[in-house]
């Protein structure tokens, strides 16, 4: 996946499910990051790393993260979950899309 198609996936995923407000995409070279800003100063935390394909999603109020999905070299696809979101547990595979999803859901649970 290329920082285009990762930017391209986000913000066609954000769009369907509706979940922001905002969002702000910085791309350099092979790195893209940014947030995607929700009501009660929430807002998604995104990074992507085209060489190495590292990604990270984090829900976060505050300086805490509630929720995540990451991917890895070191320990593949994990989940943060809303009940424990210092743990790590493995998943699947997920497409941005999925992730988006799943991010949707959780912010329906916290509010």
């Amino acid at each position: 996946m290329t920082v285009a198609d990762f930017v391209s996936d986000l913000l066609a995923a954000l769009i369907q499910f509706e979940v922001s407000q905002q969002v702000t995409v910085e791309a350099e070279g092979p790195t893209v990051s940014g947030r995607a800003f929700l009501a009660e100063e929430m807002f998604l935390a995104f990074y992507f790393n085209q060489k190495t394909g590292t990604q990270a999603f984090a829900l976060v109020k505050g300086n805490q993260r509630l929720w995540g999905i990451d991917f890895d070299n070191m320990r593949g696809w994990h989940l943060h979950p809303l009940e424990a979101p210092e743990q790590h547990v493995a998943i699947e595979s997920q497409t941005v899309s999925d992730i988006i999803q799943q991010f949707s859901t959780a912010t329906t649970k916290l509010t």
